[in-house]
């Protein structure tokens, strides 16, 4: 982003307010249904302990039977695709105790009122020999309906625990008829998700996107269409002088650090609340393997001899063992530099320029080259980037491919001459830029992520959406990232979801 892109922030920053109230698209209905429950575990069914009729009794795992207090009914929550309120035979609602997130809080019947601690997505998990089995995730928790210690036994109470494939938290729904888009998904992700880093891990998708405030968020699904209606939470807040506000271009990288791998979340934020030209680059270490956290404050990533310089979107590069800082300063125009590190968030030098912006198509509104991220396959690199100025409808990807030598140098780079991902008037997506790469569950397909707008005149504000899609790759070995999809399209899902 250049100067006059503060500007736009600042403009931005008095529409945000407005930007919220703008309904979301709709997305298609899911599909009512009734069924039973049968746990995959044990083969037991969900259960009403004695068809009660009292608020707050705890449900269970049951041998099967053929009563009304093992008949559920499975209504759609509006505008969402897999999301559902649960109803027992007494008319009351599944319910997490408390809309508590901690593991192990009571699974209970409980008067409707549709928050999210009664909302439930079904997450499709395959099972070999049978159909129509899910994790039942709580919306309000993000974790899963199991049976306390994933006991197979008849008569144990349900709980709920971390989501997985395993331990009594997979359920066959036989009378599941299917929603009108089982399998598919559809843009956007997050209706105000500018900037956004997108990671597959340990049977969950994690979304971090700019916020503008002080805040860093992060929103968690089983399935890439979740991501869509799951819930943004904060994870850290940004105090003086390491960034007080205006927060972006967050990603999260698990490094190997002096205390084993951790998750490393860099992102940009001003000294300042607002004050845009005081925007740095800072990271974040987790405690343990939750993308989630909790993080604490690790550095401020400053160039060791050009201290005091703007810089923003940072990202990360291993190549040959060694680890690498990219992003981008202003100096005339907006180049992106390379900077190596002797750690995750400690520089070993200053930073080079990598590439500068001198093609027509990268200079479109003002000459830009920022948010660069690495792709890697089959022992090729390559540092797919943002060009022209985010205001503009042309914001777009370019490429450099990596041709051997020192990765500091920008000779051992060679720049596609021609954008690689640009805007599609025809599907109504303008400005598709900022973005990121994430493999399918079953690690078989490579996805983009990126942000864009809906309107040619759409500038560098919370109005950017989340959007993400497949794609493939050429005879000679470079990606082909084809058309950005237009809005509301039915796409399949990732492999293995």
């Amino acid at each position: 982003m250049t100067r006059s892109r503060s500007l736009c922030a600042l403009v931005a920053l008095f529409t945000l307010a407005v930007a919220f109230l703008v309904a979301p698209t709709p997305a298609a209905a899911a599909v009512a249904f009734t069924s039973t429950g049968v746990n995959q575990t044990g083969g037991n069914c969900l259960d009403l302990p004695g068809s009660s009729t009292t608020n707050g009794t705890q449900l269970r795992a049951f041998t099967c039977s053929s009563g009304a207090n093992q008949n559920l009914a499975f209504a759609p929550v509006s505008g969402t695709t897999d999301v559902y309120t649960i109803t027992t035979q007494s008319g009351q609602c599944v319910d997490v105790y408390g809309a508590s997130a901690a593991d192990n809080a009571a699974i209970i019947q409980w008067p409707c009122h549709g928050a999210s601690n009664q909302q439930w997505r079904l997450a499709a998990v395959a099972v070999s020999g049978t159909d129509k089995t899910f994790n039942l995730v709580s919306v309000g928790s993000g974790k899963c309906v199991a049976p306390s210690g994933g006991s197979s036994a008849s008569n144990t109470n349900l709980v709920q625990l971390p989501c997985s494939s395993t331990g009594g938290r997979v359920w066959r729904l036989p009378g599941f008829t299917g929603g009108t888009t089982t399998g598919t998904y559809t843009n956007p992700l997050s209706q105000h998700g500018p900037d956004p880093w997108l990671t597959y891990y340990d049977g969950f998708y994690y979304l971090a996107t700019t916020t503008w405030n002080s805040t860093v968020t992060m929103r968690k699904a089983s399935t890439l269409a979740g991501l869509a209606t799951a819930a943004d939470q904060v994870i850290f807040n940004l105090t003086r002088p390491n960034g007080a506000g205006t927060l972006w271009a967050p990603e999260f990288h698990l490094l190997d650090g002096p205390n084993g791998r951790r998750w490393y979340f860099y992102y940009t934020a001003g000294q300042e609340p607002y004050n845009l030209g005081t925007q740095r680059i800072h990271v974040l270490e987790s405690a343990g393997l939750d993308p989630m956290g909790p993080y604490s404050f690790k550095a401020d990533l400053l160039d060791p001899t050009q201290d005091n310089t703007w810089e923003l979107d940072p990202s990360i590069l291993q190549l040959s063992g060694q680890l690498y800082l990219l992003g981008t300063f202003y100096n005339g125009s907006q180049p992106m530099f390379i900077r190596p590190l002797s750690n995750p968030w400690t520089a070993s030098g200053t930073r080079r320029i990598l590439s500068t912006p001198t093609y027509s198509w990268e200079t479109v509104g003002g000459a830009v080259n920022e948010g660069a991220e690495v792709l890697q396959r089959n022992g090729k690199t390559f540092i797919v980037y943002s060009a022209s100025h985010c205001s503009t409808p042309d914001y777009k990807l370019g490429m450099l491919t990596y041709n051997g030598g020192d990765p500091l140098s920008s000779s051992s780079w060679v720049k596609s001459p021609n954008p690689v991902f640009q805007r599609s008037n025809a599907n109504g997506v303008h400005g598709p830029g900022h973005n990121g790469f994430f493999k399918s569950p079953d690690g078989t397909e490579d996805w983009i992520v990126y942000h864009a707008n809906s309107s040619a005149s759409g500038g560098c504000d919370m109005n950017r959406t989340t959007r993400a899609q497949k794609f493939t790759w050429n005879a000679d070995g470079t990606p082909n990232f084809g058309t950005p999809v237009a809005l509301g399209v039915p796409l399949t899902s990732p492999s293995g979801e």
